[in-house]
């Protein structure tokens, strides 16, 4: 199969790496002198260092390039920028089916991506978004990995999955494109509250807690916004919430360690060099959640902190003075 992945940052370089064992793959990134330097080198050495691109993966700044005669477009890109990445495929490659591997919501709008999907390439759009946990550091390496791949054309899911699909690659289907992306969003949100919870030595006992009830909060959030329970208790809902409240490599997590330190998110982020989507998801996770009447603890104690209106220690101090209830993850 011809794929075209858009984006050459962590993401879109770890999947071009990956994929093309398997099939043949050209691989854009924006900034000319960025991919110059990669293909002379064969590594990404601001996002993957250390780790090679095989001398099959075409690296190219020109989109048409990219473009031409894919059987798949990858996008990699971060969601703010999938929009326009999108009405650039919309009009050079309109009958292409496309994924989009980003997580979040888009500043500007507040959408997730198969909104923004919608509005750029139509209602009859092939095909949906690849998500789960996932490092893309790891994927890079070859190490196992599993995703999903859901799509509102369950048959578009399956199929694609089957094509990605490999020995270290594993691909599930799903046709509930909301619940994965509402998942993949959310969890970015928890990851902080958890490297704050370790930043202050609070121990493993609060880390469970918060990773248990951080998956509450997303499963009541995505199933009044029309995802499935299912999908929450899978790879894009739990799998990935453990990934990165515990991972090493978590950014968002490592937001939360800074946060626990005193840091301002502006120095974190400048430092960090990299998204943190879980900066930018809170606000609006809260605003979706209050215009749903969704209580959302958690996510409102790190949108305190993002704001730097309270100090960590009094946030999850005003967390653990909450009243007892009896626990649940749906209200009924």
């Amino acid at each position: 199969m011809n794929l075209a992945i858009l984006g050459a940052g962590a993401w879109g370089t770890a999947l071009a790496i990956a994929l093309s064992p398997r099939h043949r793959v050209r691989l854009w990134g924006r900034n000319a002198v960025q991919v110059q330097e990669m293909a002379e080198q064969r590594v990404n050495t601001r996002y993957l260092p250390g780790i090679s691109i095989a001398d099959c993966v075409v690296l190219t700044a020109a989109l048409p390039s990219a473009l031409e005669g894919a059987n798949l477009i990858l996008c990699g890109v971060p969601t703010n920028a999938l929009r326009d990445t999108l009405r650039l495929v919309a009009r050079l490659a309109p009958q292409s089916p496309v994924i989009w591997a980003c997580k979040g919501f888009e500043k500007t709008t507040g959408k997730l991506p198969h909104q923004i999907a919608a509005e750029e390439l139509g209602d009859g759009f092939r095909c949906g978004v690849l998500s789960g946990p996932s490092f893309a550091e790891e994927v890079a390496e070859g190490k196992p990995t599993a995703l999903t791949l859901a799509s509102a054309d369950a048959e578009c899911a399956r199929h694609f999955a089957r094509e990605l699909h490999s020995t270290r690659l594993r691909v599930y289907s799903s046709d509930d494109v909301t619940g994965v992306e509402l998942g993949g969003a959310v969890k970015n949100v928890i990851a902080i509250a958890a490297g704050i919870s370790d930043g202050l030595g609070l121990g493993n006992n609060a880390r469970a807690a918060l990773i248990t009830r951080g998956l509450a909060e997303t499963t009541r959030l995505g199933i009044k916004l029309g995802g499935h329970l299912e999908t929450f208790m899978g790879l894009t809902g739990l799998g990935d919430l453990v990934l990165t409240t515990t991972g090493e490599l978590s950014r968002n997590r490592r937001v939360g360690l800074a946060l626990a330190r005193g840091e301002s998110v502006a120095t974190i982020l400048h430092q960090l060099g990299h998204v943190a989507e879980g900066v930018y998801t809170a606000p609006e996770v809260a605003r979706i959640a209050k215009a749903l009447d969704v209580e959302m603890p958690i996510t409102d104690a790190v949108c305190s902190l993002i704001d730097g209106k309270f100090s960590a220690a009094s946030v999850v101090e005003a967390l653990m003075r909450r009243d007892p209830k009896a626990e649940q993850i749906l209200r009924r």
